[in-house]
């Protein structure tokens, strides 16, 4: 499949994944991104969130790192292949650099398309 910034029908989906040993599900799909970029800061707070969920006060970075792949959740957008955001580009740097409190970085839930749908109801 050929990569590109056009949004496929129904716009772009990211799926959720939770990193749990014991979670057997193939993980949640989010729909309606409009755009690429959208799709994409939508899973890297996703991401960034639960890396700092994942984080205790003295935490090494590879603590936050080991916790993360054991309790976190991952986010991928769906065929954008090297085009679309991906946790292995960031995820080093996550968990050797803390968000800031009420960071931003972490606000997935202004980007979800299913708030912005449920807002149109």
């Amino acid at each position: 499949m050929m990569e590109s910034i056009f949004a496929p029908a129904g716009g772009w989906m990211v799926r959720l994944v939770d990193l749990s040993g014991g979670n057997k599900c193939e993980g949640e799909e989010v729909r309606g991104f409009t755009t690429l970029m959208h799709a994409n800061a939508f899973a890297r707070a996703y991401v960034r969130d639960s890396v700092e969920r994942c984080r205790w006060p003295g935490a090494s970075p590879r603590d936050v790192t080991a916790a993360w792949h054991a309790f976190g959740e991952d986010a991928e957008v769906i065929g954008a292949g090297d085009l679309g955001w991906s946790s292995a580009a960031e995820l080093a740097f996550f968990a050797a650099n803390p968000a800031p409190p009420g960071s931003e970085e972490r606000d997935w839930r202004s980007l979800d398309p299913r708030r912005l749908a449920d807002a149109d109801d």
